[in-house]
C-alpha cells in the first residue's frame, strides 16, 4: 500500500483545484416535465429556455431522440443546466413511481383518503416490474432492488393502492 507524501497529496488538491478553475459558470437549472419525443419550442418548454436565450432546435431534437424509445406522452422529468456562455448540458429520468402505479393500476387518479380508502390492489410482481424500471435511472442505480420494491410499495399505501402478493 503506498504511503501518502505531501507531494501525491499537493498534486491530488491541484487536480482538483484545475477541475473547479475550468468549469463553466452556471445561469440556472431548469426542471421541465416533457413528453416522451414531443420536445416541441411550444409551451412548457419554449418559454422556459426561451428565458435564458438557449438553442430551443437543439434542445427539441436532442431531447425527442433521447426519448424515442419511450411510448408517446410519457411524461418525462428533465433537469437542464444552463451556462452563461449560452449552452447547455441536460439530464432525462425516468417518470415518476407515481405515474407508473397509476398506469399499471389503471386509474386515473389516486385517494383522496390514503390508509382509509383503497383505489384498488396491484400484485408484487408489478411492484418488481417498476422496480426494475426505476433501476436504470441514474440516480436510483446505486439502490438495491430490494430497497427500490420497499419504496415503492410505500408510495402506493400513500396513494391508496393496495399491495398484495397475488392477485
Amino acid at each position: 500500500m503506498p504511503v501518502l507524501t505531501a507531494d501525491l497529496l499537493k498534486e491530488s488538491n491541484m487536480a482538483t483545484l484545475k477541475d473547479v478553475a475550468t468549469r463553466k459558470p452556471i445561469l440556472a437549472t431548469i426542471r421541465l416535465l416533457v413528453p416522451a419525443g414531443a420536445a416541441r419550442p411550444a409551451p412548457p418548454v419554449g418559454p422556459a429556455l426561451g428565458f435564458y436565450r438557449l438553442n430551443l432546435m437543439a434542445f427539441c431534437k436532442d431531447f425527442n431522440a433521447r426519448t424515442q424509445k419511450y411510448k408517446a406522452e410519457t411524461p418525462m422529468q428533465v433537469t437542464l443546466t444552463a451556462y452563461k456562455d449560452s449552452t447547455f448540458e441536460f439530464v432525462v429520468k425516468s417518470p415518476s413511481v407515481s405515474w407508473f402505479l397509476k398506469k399499471a393500476a389503471g386509474v386515473e387518479t389516486a385517494s383522496s383518503r390514503p390508509g382509509h380508502n383503497m383505489v384498488t390492489s396491484l400484485s408484487l410482481r408489478h411492484v418488481y416490474e417498476i422496480a426494475k424500471l426505476k433501476q436504470s435511472d441514474p440516480f436510483c442505480k446505486h439502490m438495491s432492488l430490494e430497497a427500490l420494491c420497499k419504496s415503492i410499495i410505500g408510495t402506493a399505501k400513500s396513494m391508496g393502492i393496495e399491495i398484495v402478493k397475488d392477485l
